[in-house]
């Protein structure tokens, strides 16, 4: 269960590489910023959230390395099942969850029937081609089952939801506590596709009706972004805090330090990545993570008492505050409220790293940063070359690596034994975390330039079968 909720919330990512490039460009070319209304139409891309999410986990959780007729069986398992659903009851709207249900029967599907062989007649259906028959032949009941099953299960659902909002400050600090409080876990992208694309409903001036935070509030639903504000305050002003504590707790290798944590700042400030910073203290210290998980839930409940609505597009960086800064609702007030966090982060982080003696950056003897092993063994290899060879070579090597991911700052791998991967050694050759799950998987915490090092380590695989 573990392994399939990891790779699920990884799944659930696919789609939002797709959020930077529609967010930004539906505000720039809004009425009231450059009004170019051809470059509205990034807009579908927000609007078709169950499709990407039913495409994202079919090639996800697919056991192939070729991901494209899984993405094809995602799109036809979603495109069927929302079809039946307009057919037999033309009220029920199953949104992103209609996304996870088709992914996830176009998954299982294609991991079923992939090596089917046909009579010779019929060979070209065969293979890895028969799931895309299959998953048309399997939606239709499923769409008729989910035509009776739906309307109560939607019931629950708008329940939670009217609860959770009605909870007023109080939930949205649950939400923002546990968004962080799973973070190390990878669960809280389950949660985050909910809340982003699922919670609340609010119809358009064309009359469409659209679910979700980030949705609603892009759209211009005033009721929209209470559960977004709260991270521009952890994002662009909470982290950077945390990154200063640090420098400034440092006792050796202080320019080191203060090179890896203004990067790091600089990263969450623009962009709204954090794991770079979380992760150099997550495993020292839980209790300062506890304190973050709490601090960034009380952002949010606080902006929420004061008034403060403000919501982004994919990430709550200085980025997305100023280009939808017109949507908010008092988001000026965002900068003095953040400045606060700002005193009470350093202030707290500070304290207790200097009196507790808590071993982060800096304070660690033989700790190396990320900075420091991007040189590599070799002048002609690449940075991301060197930190794949050495990470490879920590892991217990090739041989033990079953299957190799990432996500926007990690590397996923499932190994045949977890016990071969040596921790310290991961983190002196640049890993920023690392998190054992069960026997098999395994998450290696790199920052931003994941992707980079995922491709260099699966060349390394690749080569070494040769």
């Amino acid at each position: 269960m573990k392994h399939f909720l990891q790779k699920l919330g990884k799944s659930m990512l696919i789609p939002i590489a797709a959020l930077p490039a529609a967010g930004l460009l539906l505000r720039l070319s809004a009425e009231d910023m450059l009004n170019i209304p051809l470059f509205q139409a990034s807009g579908v891309i927000l609007n078709n959230m169950d499709i990407l999410i039913a495409i994202g986990i079919a090639m996800g959780l697919a056991k192939t390395k070729d991901k494209g007729i899984p993405a094809l069986t995602g799109y036809l398992a979603i495109s069927v099942l929302n079809e039946g659903l307009g057919i037999l009851n033309q009220d029920l709207d199953m949104s992103v969850f209609g996304g996870v249900i088709a992914g996830l029967m176009a998954a299982y599907i294609y991991n079923q029937f992939q090596h089917t062989r046909l009579p010779s007649m019929f060979a070209f259906f065969g293979g890895e081609k028969f799931p895309i028959t299959m998953i048309i032949l399997v939606m239709i009941p499923i769409a008729g089952l989910f035509s009776v099953v739906w309307p109560y299960a939607q019931a629950g659902i708008d329940a939670f939801s009217q609860m959770l909002v009605g909870m007023g400050a109080f939930g949205i600090f649950v939400f923002g506590f546990f968004n962080r409080f799973l973070l190390p876990f990878g669960l809280h992208h389950v949660m985050n596709t909910y809340v982003y694309f699922g919670l609340g409903r609010f119809e358009t001036a064309s009359g469409q009706a659209i679910t979700g935070e980030i949705t609603r509030f892009l759209n211009g639903d005033p009721h929209a972004g209470y559960f977004l504000g709260g991270f521009f305050i952890t994002m662009m002003f909470g982290i950077p805090a945390i990154a200063l504590a640090i420098s400034r707790a440092a006792r050796t290798k202080k320019k080191e330090t203060k090179a890896l944590m203004s990067s790091g700042a600089a990263t969450s400030f623009i962009t709204g990545i954090t794991e770079p910073i979380e992760f150099t203290f997550l495993f020292t210290s839980p209790l300062l993570y506890v304190l973050h998980s709490v601090y960034t839930g009380l952002a949010g409940m606080t902006l929420y008492l004061l008034g403060i609505r403000h919501g982004f597009s994919w990430g709550a960086g200085v980025i997305d505050y100023v280009l939808n800064l017109n949507l908010s609702d008092r988001g000026l007030l965002v900068i003095p409220v953040g400045l606060a966090f700002f005193i009470l982060y350093y202030a707290t982080f500070y304290f207790i790293i200097t009196k507790r003696n808590v071993p982060v950056v800096g304070r660690e003897q033989g700790a190396a940063s990320l900075q420091e092993n991007g040189g590599g063994t070799a002048e002609k290899h690449s940075k991301y070359q060197t930190i794949a060879a050495d990470i490879l070579q920590h892991i217990g090597g090739k041989e033990n690596v079953m299957s190799c991911e990432n996500c926007m700052t990690r590397l996923r791998l499932r190994l045949a034994d977890n016990s071969l991967a040596d921790e310290a050694k991961l983190k002196r050759a640049g890993a920023h975390g690392v998190i054992k799950i069960g026997r098999h998987d395994i998450q290696i915490v790199v920052g931003p330039d994941a992707a980079n090092v995922k491709r260099e380590l699966q060349t390394l695989i690749e080569r070494e079968s040769y």
